[in-house]
């Protein structure tokens, strides 16, 4: 055949050569956040994203097989772009413990031919360990005014007995929605939620809400104050007394929807406190009424084991101007008459909520009116040590400087035996010029502020100052603490 024909002989029998097919590289990642090793991470929930240098995918198949290990789980895993997202829950916040995310060999894919899946990734992280707080003995003379006190009530007290002189805690009232609308705007403004939360028995005459009131909240409803306190912050209540302007308003004002018949400013109601401290009275009667409503709303935080920082009668001198006829110094009615009707109120809301109603779980706060010129008549006012855990001021001032003033009238007030707070506030005071002065408040506590369409707001009502870029410096202070610093007290 010759050579040639050989050669193509030999040429048809051979096998085909398949044509070379080179593989992609697996899609590697750039980034992650929190990052590997990321520690003091705070709370129950945790969301990481993992960044790649090219968009993937992670079928439903594989999603299951990312795991965390520890005794949490994985609630999510979704893939968008270059994005790979896993939502965590279950986590041991407070307990310093090590979490391991895995993303198994193959869970995350590119969209490339012949392209090979991703290697197996790890991420761990830390969470932030807190000391369990076990509350040290107290001394007698600063413990708390009712022997009976709950043993939350004593951690609470013991914690800022000792943060004092080293933090103040940041505190928020709530509007009288009831709810916690100023702790949660305050927490989406900063990104840390106050250690404190204020509420009011503003609408005790009107609770349970009548039929079409839907504005006026049920103090049945303890949800708000519960997730405050399962999240380590404290619960405080004040009380906007509201009265009858007479009996018959008292029998037939809320049948008739009448708001008009109950006020708690002076100006507004002829409820004689000195006839409500006589037994006997409509007007004895009605308070007796309204001390036993407030000591069952108060029961249903007790057997939640919440302890209430408990401050009502607030602002009792008002303007420390002339009492004697029924005004015009005091603000509000019980304060009308001077001095001493005012204490023997105070006392006897003391001794029916303690010793006839059984309430354990309050921390008392008597708030003092400082005039200049009659800091002589504070002491009037003073309903006694052995009534009072913490005396407390209100301030509303156009400036942010520590309040030297009122500090140290509060302590020379009381020898120094009581710890002292800023029970309301408008503009907040500098937690770090009032530290450098020496200023040792326990907490502040902002008044809730609306905008022009009635929403909650930070700043408005006068208190300008109150910017979101102010808030974020005081509530990142190193001498704040938030919700997110507090040990459990329970």
């Amino acid at each position: 055949m010759g050579f040639l024909g050989l050669g193509l002989l030999l040429a048809g029998c051979q096998e085909p050569v398949d044509p070379v097919v080179e593989t992609v590289d697996a899609p590697k990642l750039v980034s992650c956040d929190p990052a590997d090793g990321a520690k003091d991470l705070t709370g129950d929930r945790l969301t990481l994203k993992l960044t790649f240098d090219q968009n993937i995918k992670c079928p439903s198949d594989q999603q299951t097989r990312v795991t965390i290990d520890g005794g949490a789980s994985v609630d999510k895993v979704y893939a968008y772009n270059t994005l790979l997202t896993i939502d965590v829950s279950g986590l041991e916040k407070d307990s310093g413990k090590e979490y391991t995310v895995v993303v198994p060999e193959g869970a995350v894919q590119g969209f490339k031919e012949n392209q090979e899946p991703a290697d197996e990734i790890r991420i761990s992280f830390n969470m932030k360990y807190v000391e369990p707080y076990v509350p040290s003995q107290l001394d007698p003379v600063r413990s708390l005014v009712n022997p009976n006190a709950s043993q939350q009530a004593r951690n609470v007290y013991a914690f800022l007995l000792e943060q004092s002189g080293k933090k103040t805690l940041s505190g928020v009232q709530s509007s009288h929605s009831y709810t916690n609308d100023m702790v949660d705007l305050v927490y989406r403004t900063t990104g840390k939620h106050p250690a404190l939360a204020g509420y009011d028995f503003l609408f005790l005459a009107y609770s349970p809400t009548p039929d079409g009131w839907s504005w006026v909240q049920d103090y049945n409803d303890i949800s708000a104050q519960k997730e405050q306190w399962q999240n380590n912050g404290l619960v405080n209540y004040m009380w906007h007394w509201n009265v009858p302007n007479s009996k018959a308003d008292w029998d037939n004002g809320l049948n008739n929807y009448n708001f008009d018949g109950y006020a708690f400013y002076t100006e507004k109601t002829t409820f004689d406190i000195r006839e409500a401290l006589k037994p006997g009275t409509w007007q004895n009667d009605f308070i007796m009424k309204d001390i036993e409503e407030v000591a069952g709303y108060l029961q249903l935080l007790e057997d939640e084991n919440i302890p209430v920082i408990w401050r009502p009668l607030h602002e009792a001198a008002g303007n420390h101007g002339i009492y004697e006829g029924g005004g015009p110094g005091a603000w509000f009615w019980w304060g009308r008459y001077g001095a001493e009707p005012c204490k023997e109120l105070w006392r006897l809301l003391y001794d029916q909520l303690v010793n006839v109603y059984g309430l354990d779980n309050l921390i008392w706060v008597w708030t003092v009116d400082l005039v200049k010129g009659f800091e002589s008549r504070n002491l009037e006012w003073y309903p006694g040590d052995e009534y009072v855990d913490i005396v407390s001021f209100d301030v509303y001032e156009n400036n942010t400087e520590a309040k030297s003033y009122q500090y140290q009238t509060l302590v020379d007030m009381t020898k120094g035996k009581k710890l002292v707070t800023i029970s309301e506030c408008g503009n907040i005071p500098d937690p770090e010029k009032c530290m450098e002065a020496g200023n040792r408040w326990s907490w502040f506590m902002v008044w809730p502020s609306t905008d022009a369409a009635g929403n909650p707001s930070l700043y408005n009502q006068g208190w300008t100052l109150n910017t979101d870029e102010y808030w974020r410096k005081v509530m990142g202070s190193p001498y704040t603490l938030n919700r997110e610093d507090m040990p459990s007290l329970k």
